[in-house]
């Protein structure tokens, strides 16, 4: 945040577009020059223009979303010149090459789907990561090649989403998304991944977050998973209609390493719910419902019922207590999430015992749940889970706000992810007022994830925080505590 006295600088640079992690990367890179207290090179897009007016910066006029916007805000001007220079750097120097790979090689590169298909005629999967409405032509192209399809981009049109899907089912292929964050295939991850291990469940997930807390859960309890079909969080919306899940459920049924096959979502429509339940009762490998807000509990318990189906013993799931945690007080409930399916959970849980919730509406001084992993908070923003500054923005605003009584996040490990993501939780943490609010946080993840569960914890419990690996054990926990202090 810019300090009274210190240089700042705020330019445009008109049609320079760069990809949001790219940019976020180049920003990580500027913020550690000598003398620099703030940088933000951003894509101006509505949301990130607001975020640098809330840091403090003029907001420039005229800028426009394929505009770039760089802010930096230095000790002196020296700083600022020194940060300038760097962003040239580093932008000029463009994506790093492939180790190894000479000039014939980059030459020979693939530019479409199409033509990597024909260098790699055995392909069966594309993943597409591109800006939402390039998405689109992406995927077609990958499944005129004759290859499913990962769809990773979000802020993909529903009715783009259904063409996609109609043509895959037309062509015996399948759409994993769009807006698909996870999945593992063939046993390999894709997206954001956790390390868990080889087992009988198959999942079909209409959710990114929600398939990896129920792996890490069963991970935890010793159980591993065959494959996870992610869908797109909107497949089982009544604009969708299950699309993509109907194929998913019935790949998994003729997998031979598929013993027992789960199904999650975010609150699915009613009649879609319908014919699923439908669907199910036709596949000859048993299947376990856990949709959300239609009577099917919660993530935690979806994985205690899978358990229980395999004979398996259910654990204690994992909690780290904090040596010193801020007192219980009176207030409202700021939930602040990087991952969708976690916010309707905790939404829902918190709705049961608080009554209304707002959700994702930043402006709303009552009970709130956000997911900052939403379209509209993603427009040329790195996913949260990569990038998770707007997320700890506002929780600093939310550990200075004498209405909140509690501070419930996810902090989501595994490969894509932020490399120390408790750690910079831990900063905005250690820098809140004496009488901040308390600090309850899921974290989801496995022992073998790189970023380390139990070094993670430490450093959250460290900074005053209770911590779960069960995130509906988080959600209850943090109720508790608001109860508590009423």
């Amino acid at each position: 945040m810019p300090q009274e006295g210190q240089a700042r600088h705020v330019e445009i640079r008109r049609g320079a577009y760069r990809d949001s992690v790219a940019l976020m990367q180049v920003s990580r890179t500027v913020a550690a020059v000598p003398g620099v207290s703030s940088a933000m090179i951003a894509m101006a897009t509505e949301l990130n223009l607001d975020l640098i007016q809330d840091l403090g910066f003029d907001r420039p006029d005229g800028a426009g979303p394929n505009d770039m916007v760089v802010a930096i805000a230095a000790a002196d001007q020296a700083g600022v010149d020194r940060a300038l220079t760097a962003v040239d750097t580093v932008l000029s120097a463009g994506p790093s090459r492939r180790a190894g790979a000479g000039p014939v090689a980059e030459a020979a590169a693939p530019h479409t789907v199409s033509a990597a298909a024909q260098q790699h005629p055995d392909a069966e999967l594309a993943l597409i990561s591109v800006p939402g409405p390039h998405a689109f032509t992406e995927a077609m192209d990958a499944l005129e090649s004759g290859m499913s399809v990962l769809v990773f981009s979000d802020n993909v049109p529903v009715e783009l989403e259904n063409r996609l899907k109609d043509e895959a089912t037309r062509r015996g292929l399948l759409v994993m998304g769009p807006d698909c964050g996870t999945a593992h295939v063939g046993g390999l991850g894709l997206g954001f991944a956790n390390e868990v291990r080889p087992g009988p469940v198959g999942i079909v997930a209409a959710s990114g977050t929600g398939a990896q807390q129920l792996m890490c859960l069963l991970d935890a309890a010793g159980v591993g998973i065959s494959q996870c079909v992610g869908v797109g969080g909107r497949d089982l919306s009544a604009a969708v209609g299950g699309r993509s899940t109907r194929p998913a459920l019935r790949q998994l049924d003729e997998d031979p390493a598929t013993d027992l096959i789960a199904v999650i979502s975010k609150p699915p429509d009613p009649q879609v719910a319908q014919q699923l339940q439908a669907e199910v009762a036709g596949l000859a490998t048993p299947v376990v419902l856990g949709l959300l807000g239609a009577g099917s509990g919660d993530l935690t318990s979806l994985a205690e019922r899978l358990l229980d189906q395999l004979g398996v013993t259910v654990p204690v799931w994992p909690t780290w207590t904090p040596g010193r945690a801020r007192p219980a007080r009176a207030g409202v409930l700021r939930g602040l999430y990087c991952g969708g399916t976690l916010a309707a959970e905790a939404h829902a849980i918190a709705g049961a015992t608080l009554g209304e919730v707002a959700v994702d509406d930043l402006s709303a001084s009552g009970h709130l749940v956000v997911d900052f992993g939403a379209d509209q908070f993603t427009l040329g923003r790195a996913h949260p889970m990569l990038d998770p500054a707007l997320r700890n923005q506002r929780l600093a605003t939310g550990l200075a706000d004498p209405r909140v009584g509690v501070v419930l996040l996810d902090v989501v490990l595994g490969h894509g992810s932020h490399p120390d993501p408790a750690g910079e939780l831990a900063a905005t943490l250690a820098a809140a007022p004496h009488d901040a609010p308390a600090v309850v946080v899921a974290l989801v993840g496995t022992q073998a994830d790189p970023q380390d569960m139990d070094s993670q914890a430490k450093k959250l419990t460290d900074a005053g925080a209770y911590v779960f690996a069960a995130h509906a054990q988080a959600v209850r926990h943090a109720l508790a505590l608001l109860g508590a202090a009423e």
